[in-house]
């Protein structure tokens, strides 16, 4: 094989469509446009998904779903690549000085991912209950301390107090619409 040579499959390259050059060529005439109408004409195009003042499908189907701002914030991490730090006290600093995360990570949680055979110590990363098994089995230790939430009180609801029906209606109670009889 030489470059001088070379050439593209058999069919893999075609030439353009020239419409509107004559009738023998088979697309002569209206080019391929149909008989009048909207489309036949230069420049009659409207915009993409217009359906003719009908209520176009993007907007009949309901919206659904969001896009979180926060997806990006706590960081995935194989116990694979744990492997080939060379850190042995591991936390989201270390993560980040090596490439592991992100350095916009907030936060990084291990998953089960891959093998580990040194011992090592995660400290302050989250892991799955998989990832943390794998790091006690090679001798490791995993360090988190939970956040603290502080719970507000809840607030007692105030009990509503019994009216009391003695039959009589005062000056006060008259029917809707009507003067208090005097």
């Amino acid at each position: 094989m030489k470059l001088n040579t070379l050439k593209p499959a058999a069919g893999s390259k075609q030439s353009r469509h020239r419409v509107g050059r004559g009738v023998a060529s088979g697309w002569g005439k209206t080019a391929g446009r149909g008989h009048k109408g909207q489309r036949a004409r230069s420049g009659g195009f409207h915009k993409v998904g217009f359906e003719g003042g009908q209520m176009p499908l993007h907007r009949r189907l309901p919206k659904r779903g969001f896009t979180s701002l926060t997806r990006g914030d706590v960081a995935e991490v194989r116990i694979g690549a744990l492997e080939g730090m060379k850190a042995t006290d591991i936390d989201l600093a270390a993560l980040k000085a090596e490439g592991v995360v992100s350095q916009q990570a907030l936060a990084a949680k291990v998953i089960l991912a891959g093998k580990l055979s040194r011992k090592i110590t995660l400290k302050e990363v989250k892991a799955s209950k998989g990832a943390r098994a794998m790091i006690e089995a090679a001798g490791g230790r995993y360090e988190f301390t939970e956040p603290q939430v502080d719970e507000k009180p809840k607030k007692e609801k105030k009990k509503k107090t019994e009216k009391v029906d003695d039959g009589a209606k005062s000056d006060g109670d008259a029917p809707k619409g009507e003067a208090p009889k005097s």
